[in-house]
This record gives C-alpha cells, structure tokens and sequence, in this order.
C-alpha cells in the first residue's frame, strides 16, 4: 500500500506541478496520454545543478517517446548568483526549484533532488564531496534509481574529468557511475527496501557533444563508434511546436540565472556516448533491445492491444466516446500481477485520463490562504460535468481529519454542483514550508530524515479533498489540493496555494544587524496574527552583554492579519562579537512562551508563491568601525543587499538611475557600481565618461565584479585603465589572504587590516579576478585555492585624477549580508578612501 502510494505521488509531480491551478487538459493532451500509457520504457537524467539539464533530450524522451523521464538534479542551485532578486542561498535554492518544476511541466518530465547543497563553485570533486556528505548524496542517488526504475541513465558530464570543471558536475556523474553497479544489490542501503526494490538500468551512457571537445570542428573528428546520435528535431503536430521550442521554452524558465532561450527547428543531432551495461548495437536508439511494451509485463500484453484500440478508436471532438474502453482497460489492469511500479503507475494515469474525458472539473477552495492548527477553515466545493458521462458524486472527505461525506448525488450535464462546510484542521498538522529547511544541516547537506520525502521537489499539500466518483457505474477515488483562489482586476483567476502557519508570526526588520559602535539602535519586529484571539507580550533574547529594552511588549490582534510594529533598543557590547537574538511570545491566555516563527513571502510571476518559516532570530554583529565620508550613490546591477547593510552602519544610501549618472554627481563621497551591472545593463557604456570625471575631480567610484559571458565587455566600459576579467576563481572561503600592500590607505586605515579580517567569510573569496591590469591600478591582495597560483586580481586600486577607483571581485553580496566583520572593515577603507575619518 505503501508503495503504491509513493508511486502515485511521483507521478503526479508534472500534474500538479505548481500546486495550485487545477489542470486543463485539450483533447490533444488526452490523446498524448493515451499514447504514453502505451509506453513502458523509463529515462533518468542525472547533473549537478538546476539549469544543467539538457531539455532537448528531456522532451524528445518525454514527448517523442513518451518514456517516463525524470531529471535527478542533486543541487537546487543554492549557490549560484541571482538576476532577478536579491535572494541568495537557500532562497535562492527554493527559487530555482520551483523554476525546475516549471520546466519540467512545460518539457514533459519529472524532477528529483538529493540533499546536496550547492556550496559554491568547487574545483575537484574530491573537494565536492568532502564538504558534500558523499555517502549520503550516493545513497541519495540509488534512491532515485530504485523509485523510477529506469532503463537507462545519461549523465550530463564526464566522470573522468575530474578538475578539468565544476566539481559538482564531475561529482553528479562520478556518483551516477559508481551507483549503476550499486543500486540491485540488496545489501547496499538495505533501509531502503522498506519502500523500493533494487533495480538494474540496463545502460548508461554520457550526454556529450562539441562543448565537451573544444570545438565543432574537433568533434567533427572525434571517433563516434561508441555513440548513439539521436535526431530530437521532432515537430508535435498536436502541439504546433518543434521539440527545440518546447526545449526552449523550458530553459527560459531558468528566469534567475538568465538563461532565456530561442526556439530552434529542423533536425538536431544529440550524442550519448556508451559507458557501461549492454552493449548498444545500433547507432541510433539508447534503448535498443529494451522491452518498453506492455508485454514486459506477465499478463500486460492485452493491456497494450486494449489501450492501442482505443487510441486507433480515439474521437478527437467526443473524448467521453472512449470512457467505456478505458473503464474495462482499467479493470483488466486489476487483475494482472502488480509489479509494484509499471501496473500502479499506469493505472493511476488512466484513471487520471478517464476524469479528463468525462469533462469531470473539481476543485476545493478554502475562504482565505492560510490558517493555524486547530482553526475552522470555510470551505467551497465546484464540480461540474461536462460530457454524456454519467457521473455521480458518492463521497467526499476533507484531509487530514475531516468527516467523511456520504451524498450519492448526480452530477448533470454542464450543472454546477457546490457545497460548502466548514473544516477544523487538526491540531497537530505541520506548518507549510520547505521541507529541507525545517531542520538544520552542514556546508553540504540538508537534514532530512524522512525517507519518503528525500528527493522530493517539495512536500505534498497540506490539505486535499479526497472524493469518490461514479463514472458510467464504475466507482473511482481523487484527490484534489485545497487552494485559495481571487479573481484580480488585471490578472484576473488568481490562485494561491492554502499553507498552514503559526498562530503569530515575528518578523525582523532586518536578517542581521549590524552595529558599527555602541550608539545605541532602535531595531523594529512586525508582530502578525495567524489566527484570531492573540494576547500576550513579545520579548527579545539575547547573550550576556547585549543591553535590550523594554524587557517586553504587549500584543493584542484580534482578526487574522492583523498586524502591529513593535521597537526594541539594544546596545551591544564593547567587544567584537557575532551573537544571535531570538524573539518568544508568552501567550497570556495559556499562560505558555514559545518560540517566535517569522515568515518571508518569495513572490515571483513566473513561480508559484512561495512561504518560509524559519525561527524568529536575528543575527547580530558588533564591529569596531571608523568610517570617513557618508553620502553614497549604489547603482544596482544584477540585485544584492549591500545597500541596505551599508545604511545599517550609517551611511547615507541614494540608489542611482540612468538620469543620475549621466548628471552631476559631486555630492557623493563614492558611488558603488552593483555586481553585474555592466552585463546586465548594456547602456552604462553611455556614462562611463561622466563616472571617470567624477573621479578625476575627487570622487571615489568602486565597481564591483562583472563576467565574461558578454564577449562585447570591454574594459573601457567601467574602468579608465585597461583590465581584462578571466574566470578564475577562489572558492575556499578559509583560503590564505596575503597582503601584497601593507602601507596602501585601503589596508592602513581608518581600520586597519589584518589577516584576522579574512576569518569567518562565507561561500568563497571573490570570482571572475582579473588576470592583467594596467600598471597604474595597485593590487592589494593574493589568495588561491590550495594547489594553485596565486592569484592577485580580487582588489585593484588606482588613483585618477584627484580621485580613486577600485575595482573588485570580492564576493562583498554574499559577505555584508552575512554580517562578516573583517569584511565590513576592509569595505569601508575603500569607501574612505580620499576622505579624512572622524574617530
């Protein structure tokens, strides 16, 4: 029972893939599934991060052969940059989640993860998975195996490149080697076999093609006696589009890592190179000699004859016509021998296609989008039916923990039917949130003890109406998600997915706070109702030193959503230190003090709505700082925080437009350049002449790291000396800082540096380091990644005119934020420069 649970949720993952809108399905989509049903064959893709995926062959399987495809991701690409917002880390992991699910929904595949964190860039996969748990990411990679059975696995890198790239991309396909003659031995990861069975793929190849040889040219040349070449140009009649646009469509929703894509059309020629199993004996199918019929099955060969009767018979204009076939395929699906994979799969996919042939439209709405254990929750059912069908409605019950309803009644033709009730949810079910953020983890892993839940995109639905429906006689059971849905004067039907939350919610002004002296600060919580009735008071916790005041506050909300804004001062201590602050709520009614929760909304229109709770904390940090100059100009580039942790110390933040740049800007002690601005904004060029004469007359213009993905990015576009960035990298965030300068003023003061400040930075040191500058620019520091040279390029400093400029590739977005000391020190040395600091 067990099993054939967790085989439904799988495959549900493209149906319900934004966990909101009820699907839709055209004529076409019904005839698409009634062929896949036809189709027992299965396909696991295997890379490291979101975006790494090849959605060519994703579709072309998926949608050409309709085999159950999935991408098994081991990252959600937490460390990666972000050019739509300001999250990063595990944020900006939720994020590019959800962006997958969104190209598995358009591209026809499935998506899985392991609990590996994408640490940053790693240069060797040793280094990968020593911060990795290697075990636990391979034990993570046989599940996958074991849940999908595939036929074959393609890895999208090379296993034997080992510090020739990224080490987690060699590390997804060293892990997917070493687990192919892994996962059918029962012995290995045995924990397992409660849930799966071992498996054996058949064959494994590796996804290669030029960008792997150099150049076009040089795998024009390369031996392919080994490989199978794949033509995936195919054109979907049913769908109007090429496979290269529906791939391309998918990579488009990679909408933070800027990676929108053009259609292509016409043949297209995927290779996959051979790496162990059965030995391939054609040029031109990876499953060749694979059984993907129904007759791999016992008993399953007059399954396949039925359903192709029915895809022959198929009426295009009357899908209802085809209920009664699909009605006794299912039944004689129940008495075949259930493999525990394929007979499960395939019966919840035509149980699924009988309700889209019948017009069955279902869908339970809660009377707002989120509630508290405990609370009444009104609810409003619509189903409506929109064929010849006879159709019945038998039950229905709310879950977790509602009372079952026994109603036996007909649903006509194109008649709505509604009802509404009211649903008390039970008081021990889970908040909504990321399930791989509800504990902590390490550097590497997330901690996630559930089995069942390891490797999932996200965790199922809170609440969901079970019903039983009777369609021509034959009783089947459905489960819909409880949603939320207004209708928008612009968007018009907007859904959001109902969450379960906290009675009351704390949120933080600020996710670190950062104190620059003793000055006394006023630091402001927005205390939120999540349920009605809240009386009780608020206080702050903090470690000895750190002086806080008042001892608490008084909280009365009344209504749900009702909000009040409370203030604290604190003062913190002499000495540098980095501490936590926790907010607790003592309930006056239950007389009970609890930890606070606060609760951030990810809101992006390409994503669904995304709520994380985490623990209503703060982290604080005391820094000794002495600062010269105060009013700064930030021009935001690809999005960071750095302007509002710059305010926190106390400098005066003016966020920039095109019209200021191109004006007077002597009123600016420094102007800051955001990172990427110059890749991600194409018209800078235009003021780069008012910028450097802004320097020249005295002012201090610090830019921050661009790339070389715009091959057009001359330096003379953001320095007024010559540069040149390459892609090199230090990802230690612990390697040795030496200081090449000792008596430049970025390094003597106001603060002076030392190798002390480069203690407790996170992620890594800085990327895309220049490798040549001109003489003028004066490089202050030297690190490299253990085995490697040193590279010098992180800070360069050069005087212009009366001014200073800087360019540099220290990761300042990911250090501020952070709360790094050192970091803030070293910072504003170079907004001081030219400027005499007050003590």
């Amino acid at each position: 029972m067990k099993r054939s649970f967790k085989v439904l949720a799988f495959c549900c993952i493209t149906l319900l893939v934004s966990g909101q809108e009820p699907q839709k399905p055209t004529s076409a989509d019904i005839f698409d599934a009634i062929q896949k049903t036809q189709v027992l064959g299965s396909v696991l893709y295997v890379a490291a991060h979101p975006d790494d995926e090849n959605t060519r062959l994703i579709s072309y399987f998926s949608n050409a052969r309709h085999y159950h495809t999935t991408y098994l991701s081991l990252t959600r690409g937490d460390g990666g940059q972000n050019l739509i917002g300001t999250e990063i880390g595990d944020l900006l992991g939720l994020i590019r989640t959800q962006e997958l699910l969104r190209a598995r929904s358009t591209d026809g595949g499935n998506q899985l993860f392991s609990r590996a964190i994408d640490f940053g860039y790693s240069k060797h996969p040793e280094e990968t998975f020593n911060i990795w748990n290697k075990e636990e990411v391979l034990s993570d990679v046989i599940w996958a195996i074991r849940k999908v059975r595939p036929d074959i696995i393609v890895h999208r890198f090379d296993h034997r490149t080992a510090g020739t790239t990224h080490g987690h991309h060699t590390g997804s396909a060293i892990l997917s080697y070493e687990a192919f003659s892994m996962v059918g031995d029962p012995s290995v990861y045995p924990e397992q076999l409660k849930y799966v069975k071992p498996w054996q793929p058949t064959r494994q190849f590796f996804n290669t093609g030029w960008y792997f040889y150099g150049s076009p040219e040089a795998f024009e040349k390369a031996d392919k006696s080994y490989m199978v070449g794949l033509d995936v140009g195919a054109y979907y009649p049913s769908l109007g589009k090429s496979n290269g646009e529906i791939a391309a469509e998918s990579r488009s929703f990679h909408k933070s890592q800027g990676f929108g894509s053009s259609g292509s059309r016409g043949s297209e020629t995927e290779y996959l190179e051979f790496i162990q199993g059965d030995t391939v004996k054609t040029d031109d199918d990876p499953l060749e000699g694979i059984n993907t019929t129904w007759s791999r099955i016992e008993g399953g060969a007059p399954i396949g004859d039925m359903l192709h009767r029915i895809e022959l018979n198929f009426d295009i204009s009357d899908p209802s016509a085809s209920i009664p076939a699909l009605i006794s395929t299912y039944e004689a699906l129940g008495k075949i021998p259930d493999d525990g994979f394929w007979v499960p799969m395939k019966k919840e996919e035509i149980k699924q296609i009988i309700a889209w042939c019948s017009g069955l439209f279902m869908e339970v709405r809660a009377d707002n989008f989120n509630a508290a254990p405990g609370q009444k929750v009104k609810i409003s059912l619509e189903a409506i039916n929109r064929s010849s069908a006879e159709i019945t409605l038998n039950n229905y019950q709310m879950q977790p923990g509602g009372k079952s309803m026994e109603i036996d009644s007909s649903l006509d033709f194109n008649r709505e039917f509604n009802q509404e009730w009211e649903y008390d949810l039970p008081e021990n079910i889970d908040y909504s949130s990321a399930y791989w953020l509800r504990k902590e983890g390490t550097v590497g892993m997330y901690s996630v003890e559930d089995q069942l839940l390891r490797g999932l995109p996200e965790a199922p639905r809170p609440c969901h109406l079970k019903y039983t429906v009777s369609i021509d006689g034959t009783p089947f059971t459905y489960s819909t998600p409880l949603v939320y849905k207004t209708t928008d004067r612009v968007d018009g039907e907007v859904y959001r997915p109902f969450e379960i939350n906290p009675r009351l919610f704390i949120n933080f002004s600020d996710e670190t706070l950062v104190f620059g002296s003793q000055t006394p600060k006023s630091i402001n919580l927005t205390v939120k109702a999540g349920a009605g009735n809240i009386k009780g008071k608020v206080m702050i916790a903090a470690p000895d030193g750190w002086e806080i005041s008042p001892a608490s506050i008084p909280i009365e909300l009344m209504e749900q959503g009702q909000e009040k804004q409370v203030s604290f001062t604190v003062i913190p201590p002499a000495d540098q230190v980095t501490e936590k602050l926790t907010a607790y709520f003592e309930d006056s009614l239950t007389a009970t003090k609890s930890q606070g929760y606060s609760v951030q909304i990810i809101d992006y229109d390409h994503i669904p709505l995304q709520t994380v709770l985490r623990e209503a904390s703060v982290k604080a940090v005391k820094v000794d700082l002495i600062k010269a100059g105060d009013r700064i100009g930030y021009f935001m580039g690809a999005g960071d925080k750095i302007p509002e942790f710059l305010e926190q110390v106390g400098y005066h933040i003016t966020l920039l437009d095109e019209a200021d740049l191109s004006g007077d800007l002597e009123d600016f002690d420094a102007i800051i350049m955001g990172i990427r601005a110059y890749n991600t904004n194409e018209r800078l060029k235009f003021y780069s002449q008012n910028l450097f004469k802004y320097v020249e007359n005295g002012g201090n213009l610090i830019v921050q790291y661009n790339t070389r993905f715009r091959e057009d990015l001359d330096s003379k576009m953001f320095s007024p000396y010559p540069l040149n960035i390459s892609r090199n990298r230090v990802t230690d965030e612990n390697a040795e800082v030496r200081i090449l300068a000792p008596n430049h003023p970025v390094i003597k003061g106001p603060n002076p540096i030392s190798a002390d400040d480069f203690k407790g930075w996170v992620q890594e040191r800085g990327l895309y380091f220049p490798d040549e500058w001109d003489e003028q620019f004066t490089a202050i520091l030297s690190s490299n990644d253990q085995g490697e040279s040193p590279l010098d390029g992180s800070l360069l400093v050069a005087p212009h005119g009366k001014g200073w400029y800087t360019y540099t590739t220290l990761s300042w977005f990911r250090e501020l934020p952070a709360g790094v000391p050192g970091a803030y020190r070293l910072f504003v040395n170079i907004l001081s420069l030219g400027k005499r600091a007050e003590p």
